[in-house]
């Protein structure tokens, strides 16, 4: 009985920790207060705080990785419903995704060649700028870590989000389907989100280049594959 609440109350402060940050997020728009980062920081300190260790709560969060793989099924729903939209700027949208979806992979492979990593690391990281559910069944796929990918995934995306409305703006790339397919190819959810900012243009590319690098990225995984 006691493991039982233990498990249940590693399960309410998750819930609970994002709800706050949510909160917070909206009131004080600050990019900093993004629940994925800020909720990430509290649930660790509430794990610290009542001394809940690493095996207990990661047996708590097992319905969570279950629900995450059920989420990969919604990623289609953008696409059915923005498809008008994605037949008239088919070309635009393959090209600024190919190009973005391609430049992170070699960047990683590059990366890991000059830093020496492990092929393991290195599985893990290739899928670092896809959506998580993806990035978690890919890194599988390659033989990676699926804790080392959830950290790079999320870095890889707070980044983006932190930096990339405003290195878009120094650039001076003025186009809001540009900005969109950045943002979403780059930081997933959260950089889809990020490009409502830039109007309902911005944050449809943002949707449809997130969902559609995850799947170039599935498609590519056969050949990571025999070149790794």
């Amino acid at each position: 009985m006691n493991v039982f609440l233990i498990l249940l109350f590693c399960i309410l402060i998750t819930l609970g920790s994002y709800c706050i940050c949510t909160v917070f997020y909206r009131k004080y728009k600050k990019g900093w207060l993004n629940p994925l980062f800020s909720s990430s920081c509290l649930l660790v300190l509430m794990l610290l705080l009542f001394h809940i260790p690493e095996e207990t709560y990661s047996q708590a969060s097992s319905i969570f990785r279950f629900l995450l793989q059920l989420v990969v099924v919604s990623l289609a729903v953008p696409l059915y419903k923005q498809w008008a939209f994605i037949k008239r700027n088919y070309k635009k949208i393959l090209i600024g995704v190919m190009a973005g979806t391609s430049m992170g992979l070699w960047t990683v492979v590059l990366l890991a060649h000059f830093f020496h990593l492990k092929d393991q690391l290195l599985a893990s990281l290739i899928p670092r700028s896809v959506t998580l559910p993806i990035a978690l069944t890919i890194s599988t796929n390659l033989g990676g870590l699926y804790s080392t990918t959830i950290l790079f995934v999320i870095i890889s995306a707070l980044i983006s989000v932190f930096i990339g409305p405003t290195l878009l703006q120094q650039l001076g790339i003025k186009s809001k389907a540009a900005k969109g397919l950045a943002m979403g190819t780059t930081a997933q959810m959260i950089g889809a989100n990020t490009s409502s900012i830039w109007g309902e243009e911005g944050w449809i590319m943002g949707n449809v280049a997130m969902t559609t690098s995850a799947l170039l990225l599935t498609f590519a995984v056969p050949i990571i594959n025999l070149i790794f």
